[in-house]
C-alpha cells in the first residue's frame, strides 16, 4: 500500500466554494480509479482554514495514475488559485 496526506491551506473566503470541489474529486477518485482505496477529507473547527487528506493507493503507480485522472486535473485547475499552500507527504508501507 501507498499513503498520501496533503495539508491543503484555503483561503478563508474560498473555503465554501472550495469544499465542495474537494468533496467531488474524493468520491471521484475512490469511484472510479481501481488502485485508490481510501480518500478521506478531515477538517478541525479550530482550524477553519485547513484541509487534510488521507488516501491510500494500491502503489504509487496508482497515486501516479491519481494525478493523471479528468477529473483530479479539473479539481487542481479550479483549486490552485484558492489555495495558500499545499504540502504532499507520501508513504510507503513497510508491514500490514
Amino acid at each position: 500500500m501507498f499513503a498520501v496526506t496533503v495539508r491543503l491551506i484555503v483561503t478563508p473566503d474560498h473555503m465554501a466554494e472550495f469544499m465542495p470541489l474537494m468533496l467531488e474529486n474524493a468520491r471521484a477518485s475512490v469511484a472510479d480509479e481501481p488502485a485508490c482505496h481510501r480518500f478521506d477529507v478531515l477538517t478541525d473547527p479550530s482550524r477553519p482554514d485547513e484541509v487534510f487528506l488521507y488516501e491510500l493507493y494500491e502503489d504509487e503507480a496508482g497515486f501516479g495514475v491519481h494525478r493523471t485522472m479528468p477529473h483530479y486535473l479539473r479539481f487542481d485547475e479550479a483549486v490552485a488559485p484558492m489555495l495558500r499552500s499545499k504540502t504532499v507527504v507520501t508513504y510507503a508501507m513497510v508491514q500490514g
